[in-house]
């Protein structure tokens, strides 16, 4: 799973040095994401051994599922904790800043409905 090299992702890359460093709402269960994409890091180093070993291909497809799904439950998660922090500060605050962070959050849906 590559990242993307169009221009949308260009553009983001471009506008990310102007986003706060932190705390983010994922800040508070930072050490349990990590955890849980390091788990996410190895059924990928799986796959990869599965392939050097000519594992069956169904067998291979089925993890590879496994591995998406896994990362689609992460992408919820933080989508949810930027929902509630993110967002939800931006809306207390008011003015531009929430329609800012509505439009991350929506872009940021979309994205994760295209794969």
């Amino acid at each position: 799973m590559a990242a993307g090299t169009g221009a949308a992702d260009d553009e983001e890359q471009a506008k990310a040095p102007d986003r706060p460093l932190g705390p983010h709402g994922y800040s508070k269960q930072k050490d349990q994401h990590l955890k849980r994409l390091r788990r996410i890091e190895g059924q990928i180093r799986g796959l990869q051994r599965m392939v050097e070993e000519d594992v069956y291909c169904i067998d291979i497809l089925t993890q590879v599922s496994a591995g998406t799904k896994a990362l689609q439950s992460f992408a919820l998660q933080l989508l949810e904790e930027h929902l509630r922090h993110c967002v939800a500060s931006a809306a207390v605050k008011g003015g531009e800043e929430i329609d800012t962070k509505v439009e991350e959050a929506t872009a940021a849906i979309a994205r994760l409905l295209r794969t």
